[in-house]
């Protein structure tokens, strides 16, 4: 069995989104990159179900797929169109979060609200709905991989890339919180998120050391 490593990866953070409510069910889908090809969830399972040797392998140049008596998630084309938008994604996971899509429901541009969201995520994209499953979502989303992390889809839930799966599902954690932040803030009172400068300072600090140092407490 070919790239068993990756598959036992994902795996293992198929289990911690379940376990952290990410997914209700057979929702979601996710996918990591191993050179050429990617390995995505079939349809019909739930994610904590999935076996190593159940993984989907798609050859990412050409969109063929091997062939071992199951069907990939019905949004292989997302996951296949963002690898191929951005050669610097190692992973893709697509949840449904419920405060996220909570979010989409009342709001479209969710604010940087505190620093941890400011180094990990960044600015959050928004895709209005779409109906899933089609090319027009995979096409979207492939437009919006390659200048944000995170993507919200209006009436849906939530995309993340990262280098690595340990990376996208961080950045999922992060943004779920940072929608529920908001909600509850909005809910309160009057929201005070960072200020345009105030993010970009973040940015602008040893950046990559600062996600290293937090995605290591986060262990």
């Amino acid at each position: 069995m070919l790239n068993l490593e990756t598959r036992n990866e994902l795996c293992k953070y198929a289990k911690k989104i379940v376990d952290s409510g990410l997914v209700v069910g057979p929702g979601g889908n996710i996918s990591a990159r191993a050179g050429d090809k990617m390995y995505l969830s079939p349809s019909g399972f739930a994610l904590e179900e999935i076996e190593p040797e159940q993984w989907i392998e798609v050859d990412i140049p050409t969109g063929d797929i091997t062939d071992i008596g199951l069907r990939p998630s019905s949004e292989v084309l997302m996951h296949l169109y963002g690898y191929r938008s951005n050669p610097d994604i190692g992973a893709m996971v697509h949840t449904h979060p419920s405060h996220c899509i909570a979010f989409t429901l009342v709001e479209r541009e969710l604010p940087v609200m505190f620093p941890d969201q400011a180094a990990l995520v960044g600015r959050t994209a928004y895709i209005p709905y779409i109906i899933p499953t089609t090319d027009l979502l995979a096409d979207a989303v492939a437009a919006k991989v390659t200048t944000a992390s995170s993507i919200l889809l209006g009436n849906h839930g939530l995309v993340t890339t990262g280098r690595n799966l340990r990376e996208a599902y961080y950045r999922t954690q992060v943004v779920e919180e940072s929608a529920k932040i908001y909600l509850s803030a909005k809910a309160a009172g009057t929201l005070v998120p960072l200020t345009e400068q105030e993010v970009d300072d973040i940015a602008a600090l040893e950046s990559e050391d600062y996600r290293i140092q937090l995605l290591q407490k986060m262990k």
